[in-house]
């Protein structure tokens, strides 16, 4: 790692800001927009249980701001072909979301748009490379890997300032992985990833005047799946090459958790329910605000463990790997055991 230069942190920060400040002023005009056509999410007393419709299409916002920011900060040097395909890979999801949100897609018809993302990212070479799995073996797992990151920040967007706060945490987090590898563009597309969705919490925390939508969900869940893939974690041992799961382990957590629930009550996996790890911590005791705020907590908190693991030994990173997975099916069984009415 080489120094970290007084221009690159202004960079940084610029790039933070101005997405930030760019996705706090267009969100009340996206509002206004989905407010006149009624684009807006409808309470149905069953999954949805929210006061009034909400508008959707925050994800625009989000959208609109990381793109102008990093587009006005880039250089000809950071707009390779990696950041392009992800940028492309971004739109091409933010475009299956937006549709979803209009027209409501078969759950199918979503998976395989985003298996074409998926492919279109591996195409540009944002891809998992590990020489033992070889090209195809590569390539099934940047799908898996894409598509599974993708679907988990959709699953966990089930309360006012949840998957953007948990996103933006991951971003900040996977920014400094960037910085500490000296990858300069990847940074600049973090900061201004981070920056833009804590310009929408502005507008997305309790009480949440707009949602993200599947627009904003997938675009930000390819985002992070894909720049995530694309760092550097095991120049010290190779166990820290799980380190991104860790880093995104709340969403992947709910993901998994959601899915096992599901299986064992005999339901499609891709079927909504309130089994989410957050509903049942707020049917325990916790407030929205609570629940929400120790997400964000918990993701940073994963966050320093997986750079913990980055930085330690072959044996410390197991360690640490180890006591996850015991918390996390420790945790498992408590939410389990809350009584959801159902």
């Amino acid at each position: 790692m080489t120094a970290l230069q007084p221009t690159e942190v202004i960079w940084y920060a610029v790039a933070f800001l101005l997405a930030a400040g760019i996705v706090a002023f267009v969100t009340p005009l996206t509002i206004h927009v989905a407010t006149v056509f009624r684009i807006h999410d409808a309470p149905d007393g069953r999954l949805k249980k929210h006061e009034r419709p909400t508008p959707y299409l925050g994800g625009l916002a989000v959208a609109t701001g990381f793109v102008i920011a990093f587009s006005l900060l880039s250089t000809s040097e950071s707009i390779g072909q990696r950041a392009l395909g992800i940028l492309a890979g971004g739109f091409m999801m933010m475009l299956l979301g937006l549709y979803d949100d209009l027209i409501d897609l078969m759950p199918l018809v979503k998976f395989l748009g985003q298996m074409l993302a998926a492919a279109a990212l591996y195409k540009a070479g944002v891809r998992v490379e590990l020489a033992m799995l070889g090209q195809w073996g590569n390539l099934v797992l940047t799908v898996l890997w894409i598509t599974g990151i993708t679907n988990a920040f959709n699953i966990i967007d089930v309360m006012d300032g949840l998957a953007a706060g948990v996103a933006a945490a991951a971003a900040l987090v996977l920014f400094l992985v960037a910085v500490v590898n000296g990858r300069a563009t990847y940074a600049v597309l973090l900061a201004a990833l981070a920056g833009a969705l804590c310009g929408f919490l502005r507008s997305n925390f309790e009480p949440a005047k707009i949602y993200m939508g599947d627009a904003g969900s997938l675009f930000v869940g390819l985002m992070l799946g894909a720049l995530a893939m694309n760092n550097s974690y095991t120049s010290k041992n190779l166990v820290a090459s799980l380190a991104p799961v860790v880093i995104l382990g709340v969403p992947v957590f709910d993901m998994l958790f959601v899915m096992y629930i599901r299986y064992r009550r005999g339901l499609p996996v891709m079927r909504g329910s309130p089994d989410h790890f957050a509903l049942r911590l707020r049917r325990w005791r916790l407030t929205t605000r609570q629940t929400v705020l120790l997400s964000w907590g918990a993701t940073l908190l994963l966050g320093f463990v997986g750079i913990g693991m980055m930085a330690g030994t072959a044996a410390f990173a197991t360690a640490l790997l180890g006591g996850l997975v015991v918390l996390g099916l420790g945790t498992g069984l408590f939410l389990k055991r809350i009584d959801m009415g159902l």
